[in-house]
């Protein structure tokens, strides 16, 4: 099982240790991958907002250098995950935009005929490690630790572009590895709401408010952590939590 990995900018970043751990995992379940180390970001859904074409040639062009590879891609980040598999969904479409988005390609030599895939890390445990691995080789159960699941945005819709007709267990592969781990899953109904990581910039008072619901619903609900897929909701519901709390008191 090998794959081309796409850690996500925030894991080489401003989170180095999602990078660490995900590398200790993969080795520990015998996962290979190489780094596309060339890649760049996704633009995080923001980028497209104001020029998709110019996203979607971000991202096809981290699909190409996979392909080129003869790699499927594997990403610890979610919202790269959305990200990719929306501008993948356009060009498989779309056979003249695809053939335009290989036109500015060419200039590195790359192309893209859509035969390669994007998965997060999460899928992987679940689908192709698989629930029963994942109980026999992990170090230290989580026997009494209550964990809210937080999926966010992007992991989750848009539904089709994501595979979740064909893979319908990906809705719960959260809740299934925090209890494969031996974990408590704590039902947390905002768990597929944005955390408020794209508007921090533009409007940090409701970005935090955002922050303080999600991680005091948590609380009231006894969840000791919550658990994501995404780097974007980490940095924002874990860094701002003190921040957030402090403004809305």
């Amino acid at each position: 099982m090998k794959f081309a990995f796409y850690p996500g900018c925030v894991a080489r970043g401003a989170g180095p240790e999602l990078f660490d751990s995900a590398v200790v995992v993969m080795e520990k379940l015998g996962i290979e991958w190489v780094e596309l180390t060339g890649a760049s970001c996704t633009g995080a859904g923001v980028l497209q907002e104001k020029d998709q074409k110019l996203g979607d040639i971000l991202n096809i062009r981290t699909l190409a250098m996979a392909e080129q590879l003869g790699l499927p891609v594997m990403t610890i980040c979610s919202t790269c995950q959305g990200v990719m598999a929306q501008a993948d969904r356009r060009v498989r479409r779309d056979a003249d935009y695809l053939e335009e988005i290989n036109g500015y390609l060419a200039e590195e030599g790359l192309s893209y005929s859509g035969n390669t895939t994007v998965k997060h890390l999460l899928w992987v445990l679940v689908e192709d490690i698989g629930v029963e691995t994942l109980k026999k080789t992990f170090v230290k159960e989580l026997s009494g630790v209550n964990l809210a699941p937080f999926y966010g945005c992007y992991i989750v819709r848009p539904s089709d572009a994501l595979g979740f007709d064909e893979n319908p267990e990906r809705q719960t592969s959260l809740e299934t590895v925090i209890e494969a781990v031996g974990g408590n899953v704590i039902d947390f109904p905002g768990k597929t709401a944005c955390c408020g990581f794209p508007i921090l910039l533009i409007n940090q008072r409701n970005s935090l408010r955002m922050v303080a619901n999600h991680t005091g619903t948590a609380s009231e609900l006894g969840a000791d952590a919550m658990v994501t897929p995404c780097p974007l909701c980490h940095l924002n519901l874990d860094g701002y939590q003190p921040k957030a709390r402090r403004q809305n008191k």
